[in-house]
């Protein structure tokens, strides 16, 4: 049985509690929430790389290791998420659960207190992150954010966002640019963290078997010393979701690369349906009916009957009201498979599905949601992006409002929907 507890610790630091018998292991988690721009992107994507490196207690690599194999090999490691237009930098750490400790020992305490320990007293040289630390996870920075290009379908599904959101908060990568990174100095990141620790939403997590209380008292020990800013002072979660730009033409772009495959990318902006409006459980249908599934209609009639696109899906950005579509292509077949593509959005817009259609889109996202409780990082994520959006639906509650969409609501959804932006990452000599 699970059971899903939410509370405030302090000003803006919130406890999402999940009480399950169901995992050996207890899964913790520690995010600092914060608009994303492109001046402090690489700065909050890169704090959590240098908070890891070491503390006062643990002053390097080595040491911190060495007390994590104290506890039984727990695992804390940094992270950098983007939720809609939130940039979220922290670190999930995964333990023995208590109920299956050799001797009985309480490891709770201990894990978050060290998690709390890389957050707030970090290792520090002359006042400041050790230099060296910061060089050295600099650089990861940088090279992470160059090998992006290194994947064609992600890159090309991260080109078409920056190209379709180019005057938005979403339009900056969760990393951040290499410009950006470039000119980060130790003065300036040690600024931007400390104004991160006042101001900032902070979300914790936990999944595992202790009670919710025993869970606050923990997190409550571990953050102990935590500045935090007034009410008021606390930076704002806004996130702007547009409805269609009512432009003519979709607009295009086109980039050239030592590619073999050609790379088709199309934005649709939702009409403004995202994860706050009533019609959202319908977005979900049309997505899985549209493109998110293997039984979708660009799976079976794009890929599968006409054999235009090695692979052809689509995803939503929930929580900015976004629909993407990606596919690989052949350079000569890139108009062809558009107009396809395009052409089974139409389908969903005049109703032309049929019920097993349309029950097989439901079965596929209601079991995607119930799966979401055999994975302790999914689950995670999953309120992380619920906390950036400020409700607190149960994956449970979402499914039952699934079993009532119809077949009209569906076509609804899809005739919202507009092309936003069209991107072909092309060869060079195509």
């Amino acid at each position: 049985m699970t059971n899903v507890t939410h509370r405030e610790l302090l000003p803006g630091v919130n406890l999402t509690a999940v009480h399950t018998t169901k995992f050996k292991s207890a899964y913790l988690g520690l995010q600092l929430l914060a608009p994303i721009d492109a001046d402090s992107a690489s700065m909050g994507a890169l704090i959590p790389m240098v908070l890891r490196r070491g503390t006062e207690r643990f002053p390097g690599l080595e040491a911190v290791s060495a007390a994590l194999d104290e506890l039984y090999g727990g695992a804390i490691e940094p992270m950098v998420r983007k939720k809609g237009e939130t940039q979220c930098v922290g670190f999930i750490g995964s333990f023995l659960d208590d109920a299956y400790t050799p001797d009985g020992g309480r490891l709770l305490e201990s894990a978050t207190g060290l998690m709390g320990e890389l957050l707030l007293h970090p290792a520090t040289e002359n006042g400041r992150f050790v230099p060296a630390y910061v060089e050295g996870e600099r650089s990861n920075l940088i090279d992470a954010i160059r090998a992006q290009i290194n994947d064609k379908r992600q890159y090309a599904a991260l080109r078409l966002v920056q190209l379709m959101c180019r005057d938005e908060a979403y339009g900056v990568d969760r990393l951040g640019s290499e410009a950006s990174a470039s000119a980060i100095t130790g003065e300036r990141l040690w600024a931007r963290y400390r104004e991160l620790l006042r101001t900032a939403r902070m979300e914790l997590y936990y999944c595992g078997s202790a009670g919710t209380d025993r869970v606050e008292a923990a997190f409550r020990a571990a953050l102990a010393g935590l500045e935090r800013a007034e009410a008021d002072e606390l930076v704002a979660l806004e996130c702007a979701v547009r409805g269609g730009r009512g432009q003519a033409e979709p607009r295009c772009y086109e980039d050239a690369l030592d590619v073999t495959q050609g790379k088709l990318a199309l934005g649709f902006r939702t009409g403004g349906s995202s994860i706050w409006e009533d019609d959202y459980p319908a977005l979900m249908m049309l997505n899985a009916l549209y493109g998110g599934t293997t039984t979708s209609k660009l799976f079976l009639n794009v890929r599968e009957k006409r054999s235009l696109c090695y692979y052809a899906s689509s995803q939503l950005e929930k929580l900015k009201g976004l629909m993407l579509v990606s596919s690989g292509v052949e350079f000569d077949k890139k108009q062809e498979a558009q107009d396809e593509i395009l052409a089974q959005l139409e389908n969903c817009r005049q109703g032309r599905f049929d019920a097993q259609e349309l029950e097989a889109a439901r079965r596929s996202v209601v079991s995607s949601l119930g799966a979401l409780t055999d994975s302790q990082s999914r689950l995670e994520d999953y309120w992380l992006g619920q906390a950036a959006a400020g409700v607190d639906e149960t994956p449970e509650a979402l499914s039952a409002r699934l079993e009532r969409v119809n077949a009209q609501q569906v076509q609804a959804a899809a005739n919202k929907l507009e092309l936003d932006t069209v991107y072909f990452l092309k060869g060079k000599e195509a």
